[in-house]
């Protein structure tokens, strides 16, 4: 397989095809995701002094976030297995996404979110026909009710990094951008890492690439970032340690970094310092900011999550972080617009 082959292929992650896990295409379940924009923000790169900084509008795909990139791999690889039940715990979007795969396979989906989830989240999950469980807590605590009950109900865990083809989708990231700056990759991405699995992802991804030869050895610098309302990331980044410790009452507008310990959190923090890479956080008010920033001079309306990198930056730009001549993807992870609930209340 050659990038001239990829090229000719349709515009979704599938173009990937060979590097997937599904085996036969019979078993693909798709909505048409992937292979989202990179959109220059033009007019605030160039007041920031940072004139190649581009957005990966993950808005774009369907369920209106990029957690369809990992549902669509991890259900169609679970229909080639023969799965009739699946289980998961969820902030909001990972759900949403479950259920709309679960729903076109035809496999029975069992989803728990906290019970102050985005009502849009809530919503999608339950009109594609999921059973909905909320929890009073956190996503930890909905994966508490999941691990508990598997084995007597029946159902494959979907949670992230304890099934292994989540991972394989959320990779596809790495292969579009690689292949949208023509197999020369970007010097920084900012990523928000909740979970983190698309940060672990994107780095196995470069892996892949450079063994096969498509791109050179040089990886870009990769940035996590959190909310200060919940930054386990990087407060373990911060001290040296190799794992995170539990980020005690969680609470932030951003509801997809609201993750108090990450299952991955050691392979999101060993990428991070192989790549010469960092971890940073940003206020609730700092992400709020951003939101209305970016929307209102770039025409992108950000979620919390997304925003977040955006406020990133700018704090990198000012602690000498990032430098005029990198070109820079920072990654909205959703549309803003399944977030009413944080506009509304501000």
């Amino acid at each position: 397989m050659k990038t001239a082959t990829i090229r000719k292929r349709a515009p979704t992650l599938w173009r990937y095809r060979e590097l997937l896990p599904v085996i036969d295409d019979k078993n693909i379940v798709t909505l048409g995701e992937g292979f989202t924009p990179l959109i220059p923000l033009k007019t605030l790169g160039e007041r920031l002094g940072l004139p190649q900084v581009r957005d990966k509008d993950e808005s774009q795909i369907p369920t209106g976030s990029f957690k369809a990139r990992g549902l669509a791999v991890a259900v169609s690889k679970a229909l080639e297995l023969g799965i009739k039940k699946m289980a998961i715990p969820s902030a909001g979007n990972a759900g949403g996404a479950l259920a709309a795969y679960a729903a076109r396979a035809g496999i029975e989906c069992f989803i728990f979110m906290p019970k102050d989830v985005p009502q849009l989240n809530f919503i999608e999950s339950k009109i594609t026909g999921a059973n909905v469980t909320l929890v009073d807590g956190l996503i930890s605590d909905c994966g508490k009710i999941v691990a508990a009950r598997k084995a007597e109900m029946g159902w494959f865990d979907m949670s992230t990094l304890k099934e292994p083809y989540r991972l394989e989708g959320k990779k596809t990231m790495g292969f579009e951008l690689a292949e949208q700056f023509n197999w020369n990759l970007p010097e920084v991405i900012l990523y928000p890492a909740g979970g983190g699995t698309g940060l672990i992802g994107m780095w196995k991804a470069f892996a892949e690439l450079l063994e096969l030869g498509w791109i050179k050895n040089k990886k870009p610098r990769m940035i996590a970032v959190q909310s200060t309302g919940c930054e386990p990331i990087t407060r373990a980044f911060n001290s040296g340690k190799a794992e995170s410790e539990f980020f005690e009452n969680a609470q932030t507008i951003a509801a997809g970094l609201r993750v108090p310990k990450a299952f991955g959190d050691a392979l999101i923090l060993a990428a991070l310092r192989e790549s010469g890479g960092v971890a940073i956080s940003v206020t609730d008010k700092e992400i709020m900011e951003a939101i209305r920033e970016v929307a209102s001079v770039e025409g992108i309306f950000m979620c919390p999550e997304g925003a977040a990198t955006w406020a990133a930056l700018k704090r990198l730009k000012e602690q000498g972080e990032v430098k005029p001549q990198d070109r820079i993807v920072l990654f909205n992870t959703a549309a803003g617009l399944k977030y009413p609930e944080v506009l509304s209340s501000s």
